[in-house]
């Protein structure tokens, strides 16, 4: 493993060899739920595995107010390092994992069969759990680099990612939008850990990455070498959002990479997301352990986007059906004149099995 690989990386594969997804007949039986996530030089990934820390009640644990955590009794969840949102919801579709963490986009256009996944290649089982914080479009070069915006990055050596994420369905769009056909480019593309490295020994001269701010591979980075993000604004952001509407226009604050100036550029939605066969009464109960007042201790040591996780913006920027259990949760919240579009007719959601009831829910975390 290089030096971005993460210690917890071997104990994430082995719990996640399998999956049992039907609710037990004992509260002390084992539930597996695999959530995929990103590079593990990413944002997703060590999100994913907090989530996974705060949702799971393994058997044995202690209880909920005596010093265990305040998940789901018996749940051992696990996050998985991935290529990231389009692969995600295709392993989701596939019965290979049960949940991840998709870009906004990436899940409206899988639900809808259009873009990447038009032809007959929807998924339309694919639900949503919960809206946790806003990805900004992060297109990364040198301080001293003679590339000044988008157009630029012509015959210049540039990353997109990888194939399957969600940030090179995005790359496209921003330079498309600029007159700049992604073909022209040079291309190097790799996962953002890679980008960082051949960026600071001159190996690329630019990088694309669609993340929560700030990014840690990029901050550290940034401690060593000064970078600059190139704007996305004007005409150009104009038009990706009348055809993209998730993406919003934000403003990431001066010296959240070092020296940086403030720089506007686009931002979307990270859903977590789910597969329509996971039962009601599972998918309720890890929806109210995310907003469980103690996950909010476990959240907040995570990357700086974890603190953008909020109750009140659970059902902002979702465009795909909720799944059931996650709208039972949000219906007593109060929440659902704001939610979003409930199941297509003629879809259905697998009937779950009755749960054994853990400890009685706490308030929801004020937000």
């Amino acid at each position: 493993m290089n030096r971005h690989s993460s210690p917890i990386l071997k104990t994430v594969a082995a719990l996640a060899a399998a999956a049992v997804l039907s609710l037990p007949a004992a509260a002390q039986d084992r539930i597996f739920l695999r959530i995929g996530t990103g590079s593990i030089s990413g944002v997703y990934f060590p999100i994913g595995g907090l989530i996974a820390s705060a949702i799971s009640h393994p058997p044995g644990a202690s209880l909920c107010g005596q010093g265990g955590s305040c998940g789901v009794p018996g749940l051992v969840a696990v996050a998985q390092a991935s290529r990231g949102s389009v692969s995600n919801v295709r392993q989701i579709a596939a019965g290979r994992i049960e949940s991840a963490l998709v870009q906004a986009d990436i899940a409206y256009f899988a639900v809808k069969g259009v873009g990447i996944f038009s032809g007959g290649k929807a998924i339309p089982g694919l639900r949503a759990i919960a809206n946790l914080y806003p990805e900004a479009v992060h297109v990364v070069v040198r301080e001293d680099s003679r590339i000044r915006a988008i157009g630029d990055l012509r015959r210049k050596r540039v990353s997109l990612d990888l194939k399957g994420s969600g940030t090179r369905s995005i790359a496209n769009l921003v330079l498309m939008a600029h007159g700049v056909d992604p073909k022209s480019l040079r291309r190097r593309d790799s996962q953002v850990g890679p980008a960082v490295d051949r960026l600071q020994v001159g190996g690329i001269d630019a990088f694309f990455f669609v993340g929560g701010f700030p990014a840690p591979s990029i901050a550290r980075l940034a401690r060593e070498v000064p970078l600059r993000l190139l704007p996305i604004t004007g005409e150009q952001a104009a038009a990706i959002r009348k055809t993209n509407p998730f993406l919003a226009v934000v403003t990431i604050p001066p010296s959240v990479y070092g020296r940086m100036a403030a720089t506007t550029t686009l931002a979307v939605g990270a859903l977590w997301t789910i597969s329509d066969k996971v039962s009601a009464d599972l998918v309720y109960g890890i929806t109210r352990a995310l907003w469980h007042p103690t996950s909010r201790l476990i959240l907040d040591q995570g990357p700086p986007a974890t603190r953008q996780m909020r109750l009140k913006n659970a059902l902002k920027g979702v465009a795909i059906p909720l799944h059931e259990g996650a709208r039972r949760f949000y219906r007593e919240k109060g929440l659902m004149a704001k939610s979003p579009p409930e199941v297509k007719p003629g879809t259905t959601e697998k009937p779950a099995p009755k749960a054994k009831p853990e400890s009685p829910a706490q308030p929801a975390p004020k937000s």
